[in-house]
């Protein structure tokens, strides 16, 4: 069961929902773009549904304005194996671990040789067999406030708020996987949040947390506002000895679906 008490999916239920089945935005074939593993070829299942509500969320279509197509595990494992060249397998979203069926499908992932990347929001705990949990915990800053909220009315803000971090969550996602904490960073206004947030994480986690298992990413879905905010971040890491990830997928097809 979910850890967080913030699990909502009215936004992506449906009559034709089935029963083992996941909303599914996207499945494709590409290079990963961010992190430890960037460059490497992966099988992507973005499934919709998010708990949260970043402003500037670069899978909008998962989050604000959810569209997905249900899939049950055999049919999107028959996706995946179209691939042949893939090994690697990153189930994303959204928040991929709304979803209860997501267990199933690593399972199943998992059985077949996959090496199984999850890229969540670290609110919500499932008890699943995951290679690399790509934990990636909401600064303030992500808060859909109603000057930065896209569709202008801010009624996201205080549920965001009060939901994008669970520590309980976050400690036992890096306990039970190999991890990465990354970090979307705007400026270096984020980083007193990212210090403190790290203090808390390290008293209440049974693992240790490095600063080499941390990643400051640069704010920016497309290639003009990454321009804007990837040097200071890559500044930031230099300073605080944290790790800086590149988003390898921006830089070579800017903002494209199914990158």
């Amino acid at each position: 069961m979910p850890v967080s008490d913030s699990v909502d999916r009215e936004d992506v239920a449906g009559d034709d929902q089935p029963a083992d089945g996941l909303p599914i935005n996207e499945l494709f074939y590409s290079l990963q773009g961010e992190g430890t593993l960037a460059g490497v070829p992966s099988v992507f299942v973005r499934t919709s549904g998010c708990n949260l509500r970043c402003w500037f969320c670069d899978s909008y279509h998962t989050s604000w304005e959810p569209t997905h197509a249900w899939l049950d595990v055999e049919e999107i494992l028959t996706e995946v194996e179209q691939y042949e060249n893939a090994d690697h397998v990153v189930l994303t979203g959204g928040e991929p671990l709304l979803h209860e069926t997501s267990v199933a499908l690593l399972e199943a992932l998992d059985d077949r040789g996959y090496h199984t990347t999850v890229e969540t929001n670290g609110t919500i705990y499932r008890d699943a067999p995951i290679d690399l949990a790509s934990v990636s915990p909401k600064l303030e800053s992500s808060t859909p406030t109603p000057e930065r909220d896209p569709k202008g009315d801010g009624e996201w803000a205080a549920r965001h708020e009060r939901d994008r971090i669970d520590l309980e969550a976050l400690a036992r996602l890096i306990e039970d996987s190999d991890f990465q904490l990354k970090f979307v960073v705007t400026d270096e206004s984020d980083m007193p949040e990212i210090l403190a947030l790290l203090e808390d994480l390290r008293e209440v986690a049974a693992v240790p947390i490095r600063d080499d298992d941390v990643l400051l990413m640069p704010e920016g879905a497309t290639r003009e506002r990454l321009e804007e905010t990837r040097a200071d971040v890559a500044q930031l890491a230099m300073d605080h000895g944290f790790r800086y990830t590149p988003r390898l997928h921006v830089d070579l097809w800017n903002d494209a679906p199914e990158t």
